[in-house]
C-alpha cells in the first residue's frame, strides 16, 4: 500500500482554508492605529480631539509614536482599543 504525499501547493491551499475558517477570533493585535501629519498647532488640537473623543481610562488611548519631521510638521500615531468595555 503506498502512501499519499501531498504537494506543497495543497499543503498552503489546506492551511489558507483553516486560516479562513477561523476568522470568528479576533485578531492577534485589537490595536486601531491612526496616523496624522500636521503643522504643531493643528497636531496639539488633533490629539486633545482624539483625547476627549476616546478617553485613556476607557480606550486605553495613546501616542505610540511622534517625531518632528525636517519640514516642521509633527507626525505621530494614536494608538487605541476599538471600542470600550
Amino acid at each position: 500500500m503506498a502512501i499519499e504525499r501531498d504537494n506543497p501547493g495543497d499543503l498552503a491551499r489546506r492551511a489558507a482554508e483553516r486560516r479562513g475558517r477561523r476568522s470568528d477570533r479576533r485578531p492577534a493585535d485589537q490595536w486601531r492605529r491612526e496616523s496624522y501629519c500636521l503643522p504643531r498647532l493643528l497636531a496639539r488640537a488633533k490629539a486633545r480631539e482624539l483625547f476627549e473623543r476616546y478617553p485613556k481610562a476607557a480606550y486605553m488611548t495613546e501616542i505610540e509614536f511622534w517625531s518632528e519631521r525636517a519640514d516642521g510638521q509633527i507626525e505621530f500615531v494614536v494608538r487605541r482599543l476599538p471600542s470600550a468595555d
